[in-house]
């Protein structure tokens, strides 16, 4: 009864949360164009060509592991490649592929985002875990051509000092396996290899369609085995490449990924360290089968009891570390406060009331509510006899924002430029209340303009032109002509606010950071802002200077004149996805910058005022902190002239990083959406490892020893 209410568990944690289009998971990689083959018609003699070679494919591959062919005449033939992993033919394979032809042959089709997946599409790659597909109307069968090929790191690195070595490792292995694939009937095959630097075992799979002779396939493994350099960073602990001939994965993992069988490949066994000297001698009587079984109950009872108190000191811990400093932040600001009072005649900074500002945004109603950020929301306000003000309410009990607000009552109060938010002054009521107050901005920020597609049309270039120079002086401002020099942080388009007659104002110094007269950078453990806006250097190595604002400003730039998202993924004429400095990059390498120019600004007069801008933004965005120019500079830049004497930029940053997805432009949310998911997935993972070996392990101990 026990084991079977253990079975029972293990179903329940490994059952799928979320169906998707075939067999409860989503495609690693889609590829559907809709402009090159073009679409089919429900009813079309095409589309009844795709369902016979549909047929014939599952049949073939659920059989043989993959099939290859075609079917039909011209103009309405249909050719098409099936395969599925070597460990995961008959009745599996069956099932995947069915449902993945009728999703793709499915005008309703949709993706799990809620977008139509190859919809009726005569061109469609699908590629999944362990089965993957491709058909079109043009003849790709007879060329053995492995396009389109898709790369995936496994995101653990390996140590540093050991990586050269586990690249040879991994290459070795995955020739050999190759080598032994080819030889196979199937074209599949499996291998590992014990890498005594990493103290782990290496797992690799290797195959090719079955139609191909033995020499063919091995060429073709051979050749992305040699590419692997370009395509993934093999410092890594795993990685695959998936095509439509061959494919291939490897990982570096205490369990293998592939069905272990007499035909895997043991090129490097592990070594075995206890000699037969160290064997426990075996058991005789009744009384020794007792002692493993109090030993195990024993050790599941004290593994239990420290895990608990391990638990509750580190829980009691924190919550001690949190009282104390959010007391530490209350007495500092308390501090802050003290100076301003005793300055607010002269300063410009005024100390509310809090029945003021109460009043002021009518009891916060949710008819002010400008917007809610990570530590509090904003409400429109109007003073009496005064001006309209935009007044932050901290949420009660935030650590983090206690500390922003902090930070910009020491710094905002004392920076004064046209280009700065002015912070009118601030208001604290006991310990829940704490406001910080603002000059009101009736635009808004600039992300509400340029992502809009009604309100970017608003924005010609002139006025854009003159919000980059805004904020370009007020960085410059920050950087070299404030008594300290000011690292924002956190430069993006939200943070860009617009007055009356669209004058950008830089806003929201919650994590800016200080730096002394003497110092060009600083580095630190904490990573902060906004993800597709943070310089290499910092996210990385934690490296934080001037230049990373430098970085955030370009990025900036390019989102201006081209009204896309930092956070889209953009496809290149290579058919892979860039993020936007890459995709940026490629065109302006080869000559076709305009592209990226937003198609409101299409009538041509400033063209060459444009191509200067994105000239320095690309500056701006190089992937060596050393290569960018300082604020100073940038400003000249913009300023100047004489394009012909700006330098050529150098290769961007972020090249390399492909984001997820198969659209073109997808937004912040959706990566939010994907990092949330990936997260959650993860952290089942880690509860189901911790319950098997804390629970389940002793519980099968004992059962064996008892038998």
């Amino acid at each position: 009864m026990a084991i079977q209410l253990v079975l029972l568990l293990l179903i329940i944690c490994y059952a799928p949360t979320s169906p998707t289009a075939a067999g409860g998971e989503a495609p690693f990689y889609y590829h559907c164009p809709g402009t090159v083959d073009g679409t089919y018609a429900p009813n079309s003699t095409y589309r009844s060509n795709l369902a016979a070679l549909a047929a014939d494919l599952i049949k073939n591959a659920t059989d043989y592991g993959s099939a290859a062919g075609s079917f039909g005449a011209a103009p309405d033939v249909v050719y098409g490649v099936a395969l599925c992993r070597g460990d995961s033919r008959g009745p599996l394979c069956t099932g995947y592929l069915r449902d993945t032809f009728d999703a793709a042959m499915a005008a309703n089709t949709t993706t799990t985002g809620g977008g139509s997946l190859c919809e009726l599409r005569k061109n469609v790659t699908l590629y999944y875990d362990r089965f993957q597909l491709r058909f079109s109307g043009m003849d790709f069968v007879s060329g053995y051509g492995n396009e389109p090929e898709w790369a995936l790191n496994n995101t653990n690195l390996v140590d540093g000092p050991v990586a050269g070595r586990f690249r040879e490792h991994v290459a070795a292995l995955l020739n050999a396996t190759a080598d032994d694939a080819a030889a196979q009937p199937d074209r599949y095959g499996t291998g590992d290899s014990w890498f005594q630097e990493g103290g782990s075992m290496v797992y690799a799979l290797v195959q090719c369609t079955r139609d191909m002779d033995p020499g063919r396939c091995r060429a073709c493994l051979q050749r992305i085995v040699a590419e692997m350099p370009r395509m993934l960073n093999a410092s890594q602990i795993g990685g695959r490449v998936l095509g439509v001939r061959c494919l291939l994965r490897y990982e570096m993992s205490s369990n293998s990924f592939f069905h272990i069988d007499n035909r895997t490949l043991h090129l490097q066994k592990q070594p075995n360290l206890s000699s037969p000297a160290e064997q426990p001698a075996p058991n005789s009587g009744g009384k020794s089968k007792t002692w493993p079984i109090i030993l195990a109950v024993a050790g599941v009872a004290v593994c239990i009891s420290c895990i608990f108190l391990f638990r509750e000191v580190k829980k009691r811990r924190r919550r001690a570390r949190v009282r104390s400093e959010l007391r530490r932040l209350s007495m500092a600001v308390q501090n802050v406060i003290t100076l301003w009072r005793l300055e607010e005649g002269n300063s410009g900074f005024s100390l509310y009331d809090f029945s003021q500002i109460k009043d002021a945004t009518n009891n916060f109603s949710s008819e002010s509510l400008l917007g809610k950020g990570g530590f509090g929301s904003v409400y429109k306000g109007q003073l009496p006899g005064g001006p309209e003000v935009a007044a932050k309410r901290l949420a009660a009990c935030s650590g983090q924002g206690l500390l922003e607000f902090k930070n910009e009552i020491q710094l905002v109060a004392r920076l004064q430029h046209r280009n700065l938010v002015r912070l009118l002054g601030c208001c604290i009521e006991g310990d829940e209340e704490k406001i910080l107050v603002y000059e009101y901005m009736p635009n808004k920020s600039l992300d509400m303009f340029i992502f809009d597609k009604f309100k970017r049309e608003l924005l010609d270039w002139p006025k854009r032109l003159h919000i980059i120079n805004g904020i370009s002086q007020g960085l410059l401002y920050l950087h070299e002509h404030s008594t300290v020099c000011v690292v924002h942080r956190d430069l993006k388009a939200s943070n860009i606010l617009l007055d009356a007659e669209l004058n950008a104002k830089i806003s929201d110094f919650g994590i800016a950071r200080i730096f002394g007269s003497n110092a060009a950078q600083s580095s630190t453990t904490r990573i902060v802002g906004t993800i597709g806006y943070i310089a290499p250097e910092y996210a990385l190595d934690g490296v934080c200077s001037s230049k990373a604002d430098v970085f955030s400003l370009g990025v900036l730039i390019l989102e201006i004149i081209s009204g896309k998202r930092t956070g889209g993924s953009y496809r290149y004429n290579d058919g892979k996805l860039y993020c936007l400095i890459a995709y940026a990059w490629l065109l302006w390498k080869d000559g076709r910058w305009r592209e990226l120019v937003d198609e409101c600004l299409g009538d041509g007069r400033h063209h060459a005022s444009i191509r200067a801008c994105m000239q320095v933004a690309l500056l701006c965005v190089q992937e060596d902190a050393e290569d960018r120019p300082a604020m100073d500079g940038v400003v000249k830049m913009l300023g100047s002239n004489e394009q012909a004497s700006l330098p050529e930029p150098n290769h961007s940053a972020y090249f390399n990083v492909r984001p997820g997805g198969g659209g073109g432009g997808g937004g912040a949310d959706a990566d939010a959406d994907l990092y949330a998911h990936a997260e959650i997935n993860l952290q089942c993972r880690v509860n189901i490892y911790m319950f098997c070996k804390i629970i389940l392990f002793p519980l099968f101990v004992i059962w064996f020893s008892a038998c």
